[in-house]
């Protein structure tokens, strides 16, 4: 099977990305599930329900996310009872949500998706890599197609969860950063592993905000509101081709698409 995964969705660029790209992507590629990161699909930051409907009914099967999860306060009460919406399973035990979660391909087949978010030069929570093995002990015996969404900061510390979870899931994707880096392998033991997926939305600034009031702030450190870019928007994320039977993944192609 092919499963697609989408870079960090920004704002409504990126969610025009995903509403008119998708269907192209999928079908060029045979893709029959798609997971993408939606931490900042509500102007560059958090995710409501809405939005998050928005980006269901575009074609994504399962919205992970990150370190602005808790930015919109009415995405809450939705994400502890949709199993489509993740937070990172590592925060402390009694957040609301889910880290998890196990749902089925347009074929039938059970796709686990796991999400997690970096500690290195991010907030302080829970292990990741132990975290990780915690909710593969979950799913293991529901789906053989497993995919971790890593979100961090440090490509070191993604690239040594890789090296941790080869074998035990069918891909490992890093997000975050929202730029896509050119590492994409397949690791010894079946595990695809991309360190950055990249970003969905306007290219034509800095990570998603108008390059003027970044550069501005750089120059003068003084605070200010930072508003979404709005050029050169792209779908950017990877497609990987895994064996249901197995779940070691065969091939993985990172994804570029211009609006």
């Amino acid at each position: 099977m092919r499963i697609l995964f989408i870079g960090d969705i920004v704002g409504e660029p990126g969610r025009r990305a995903v509403a008119e790209l998708l269907p192209g992507i999928k079908k060029a590629n045979d893709v029959e599930f798609v997971i993408g990161n939606g931490e900042n699909v509500a102007g560059g930051s958090g995710v409501t329900p809405a939005l998050a409907d928005e980006l269901l009914e575009s074609g994504i099967d399962v919205i992970t996310s990150g370190d602005h999860i808790w930015k919109r306060k009415e995405i809450i009460d939705r994400i502890d009872s949709d199993r489509r919406i993740l937070r990172p399973a590592n925060y402390p035990s009694g957040a609301p949500g889910f880290g998890s979660t196990v749902i089925k391909s347009e074929s039938g087949i059970e796709v686990g998706v796991i999400n997690l978010i970096g500690r290195v030069f991010m907030q302080a929570l829970e292990c990741p890599f132990r975290a990780a093995k915690e909710e593969i002990e979950k799913i293991k015996n529901k789906a053989r197609v497993i995919v971790v969404d890593m979100h961090a900061e440090a490509t070191s510390e993604k690239i040594a969860l890789g090296w941790y979870l080869d074998g035990q899931v069918s891909a490992i994707i890093g997000t975050h950063t929202h730029v896509q880096t050119a590492d994409e392998k397949v690791l010894p033991n079946g595990t695809a592993f991309l360190s950055d997926a990249g970003m969905t939305g306007p290219l034509d600034g800095v990570i998603g905000r108008k390059k003027e009031q970044i550069l501005a702030r750089f120059l003068t450190q003084m605070p200010m509101k930072f508003e979404m870019a709005e050029g050169d928007i792209q779908l950017q994320g990877a497609v990987i081709d895994i064996d249901d039977k197995t779940g070691r993944a065969n091939t993985i192609k990172r994804i570029q698409k211009k609006l």
